[in-house]
């Protein structure tokens, strides 16, 4: 039996890795599953809002990887799952469930998703899209004000405090991991229409 190809896209913050992991959702739809790490954050209901705001959201001690791992794995022996959904306003994981089922090509999104190495063996074709760390923090600065209701001096600190030695610790490490390195993301258009092609070739043979 044939099991879903498995393609992980990881980069720093702001590096286009949504952008690349929305384009190729919208390229081919009802065939793709995009499951994006920042479903899987831990909930830390037990802090209140303010000790959840000075947590180190970018170690990977704050994603519930095992959980992933099992919905991966689950997936890929086309069983479907029930994924968490979490507020970046609040810092908790809602108590609503999202029922996905099982695609012939699934992508999962996210900063740390090659840290890890059981789940970097889960995944048929790695990606990691690099891009000036100038951009990245740019792109973040507008996202968590305009999507997560932050201000600019909590995004400035965080970026400094924990995001950028982070990204250094853990995330440009993991790049040697990949299998593919495409600069600027979804911007690039010559690198994500090499995968779409991919996609249309595997989907070919399904």
């Amino acid at each position: 039996m044939k099991q879903p190809v498995i393609i992980g896209i990881a980069g720093g913050t702001g590096s286009g890795k949504t952008t690349l992991a929305k384009k190729l959702k919208d390229d081919f739809q009802n065939d793709l599953l995009l499951l994006c790490q920042d479903y899987y954050y831990r909930s830390f209901e037990n802090l209140s809002y303010e000790e959840r705001c000075k947590l180190n959201f970018d170690h990977p001690n704050s994603i519930d990887t095992d959980l992933l791992i099992d919905h991966i794995t689950k997936l890929k022996s086309f069983k479907p799952i029930e994924r968490p959904v979490y507020s970046f306003v609040e810092h908790v994981r809602l108590k609503e469930l999202v029922f996905e089922e099982p695609k012939p090509v699934i992508v999962i999104e996210g900063i740390l998703i090659f840290e890890n190495p059981k789940l970097v063996d889960l995944m048929d074709i790695k990606v990691f899209v690099d891009t000036d760390a100038d951009i990245r923090f740019a792109r973040r600065l507008i996202r968590d004000i305009k999507e997560r209701g932050r201000d600019i001096d909590s995004v400035v600190n965080q970026y400094l405090n924990t995001v950028k030695p982070m990204h250094e610790a853990f995330i440009e490490p993991s790049k040697k991991r990949a299998d593919i390195i495409i600069p600027e993301g979804g911007l690039n258009n010559v690198a994500s229409s090499m995968l779409v092609d991919k996609i249309n070739s595997i989907l070919s043979k399904w």
